[in-house]
């Protein structure tokens, strides 16, 4: 028992240096672009959304597999995970609606929303190992 929980400790350690890196690059990429390329930002920030959507549907799965008390648990992850999605789809349309004043404030919303998001399904992920 105590093997297995060091294992996933020291897994969560080790994937998180490669997943902060990850999202750093999507929200360092997305706040490259200025008001004129509006559009290419909200390109971009469909795939990221897309991308989050496909991990958050590979846990769905993973967690249909589990035990009864994994399910359990990971029903209210799932409902915060859809919560937090919702919020980040928001904030992406809300982007997509900005003027040239309130893009630098949009987009950053945007971003952190994201990147919540895409913590929510880490932090999940590593409950369903």
């Amino acid at each position: 028992m105590k093997s297995k929980l060091l294992a996933v400790v020291l897994g969560a350690f080790l994937i998180q240096p490669a997943f902060a890196e990850t999202i750093g690059k999507d929200v360092d990429t997305l706040k490259s672009y200025s008001v004129e390329k509006k559009n290419e930002a909200v390109a971009y920030g469909k795939k990221m959304m897309s991308a989050a959507d496909r991990d958050i549907k590979k846990l769905e799965r993973k967690a249909a597999k589990a035990s009864d008390e994994t399910k359990a648990q990971f029903a209210q992850d799932a409902k915060d995970l859809r919560a937090t999605r919702d919020a980040a789809k928001q904030k992406l349309d809300e982007m997509g609606k900005a003027s040239g004043e309130a893009w630098d404030g949009t987009r950053t919303a945007f971003a952190d929303a994201y990147k919540d998001l895409r913590e929510g399904v880490a932090k999940a992920a590593n409950k369903l190992k």
